[in-house]
């Protein structure tokens, strides 16, 4: 709960820091530019609203770490990257962007500081307290931050705390331990298939997450 404003503040303050040249810059997400991905950001905040306001008493099905499920590695071709990148160019610039972004990431944050952490809600057909799910927004905000940085210059990246605790969950995940000495940012873009696996690092099977 407490990482989740860290998190998603920080990830606010970088999409505000982009200048014009860079929301049309690749971003670290397959197929899509910086644009694209600050709208699918939008479509998170949508969903963090949602599933806050979605309670419910059935017992927790899943939590921060049963939450993820393995994935295919993106393509870019797939209908919901198509829509995004669509959705993305219908902004007459990035500032409409930036606005419709900025109104919906406040109000999930207003909506995340006010819920109960021990409430149960209800996404996906799976149930989850605020903590879990919150925890699992920390993974994907620091995920989705280093993409949206991972090309651009004078953009400050994600927390180190929260990034480290990003790391740690992404380890719950894969099971399977990082090789020591290896920095949180690097392990993260390498766990979560986002670089090529070096060398160094063995037989290890990344988990594409995010």
């Amino acid at each position: 709960m407490d990482l989740f404003p860290r998190a998603w503040g920080a990830l606010q303050e970088a999409v505000h820091a982009l200048d014009g040249g860079q929301w049309v810059a690749p971003s670290g997400c397959t197929g899509w530019l910086v644009q694209d991905l600050v709208f699918h950001l939008v479509i998170d905040a949508q969903d963090i609203l949602i599933t806050l306001a979605s309670t419910t008493e059935a017992p927790a099905t899943r939590d921060a770490v049963t939450y993820w499920r393995p994935a295919e590695p993106p393509t870019g071709t797939d209908p919901e990257a198509a829509f995004v990148r669509r959705s993305a160019a219908a902004y007459t610039g990035p500032a409409g962007l930036t606005h419709h972004f900025d109104d919906l990431a406040v109000a999930a944050g207003r909506a995340a500081a006010a819920a109960d952490p021990a409430a149960r809600v209800e996404t996906c057909d799976e149930v989850f307290t605020v903590a879990d799910y919150l925890s699992v927004y920390v993974v994907e905000a620091t995920l989705h931050h280093l993409d949206l940085v991972r090309h651009l210059s004078g953009v400050d990246g994600p927390p180190p705390e929260t990034t480290a605790a990003t790391r740690s969950m992404v380890e719950k995940v894969t099971g399977q331990a990082f090789p020591a000495g290896v920095a949180d940012r690097e392990a993260l873009l390498v766990a979560t298939g986002r670089v090529p696996v070096p060398a160094a690092w063995g037989d290890f099977t990344p988990v594409v997450l995010g």
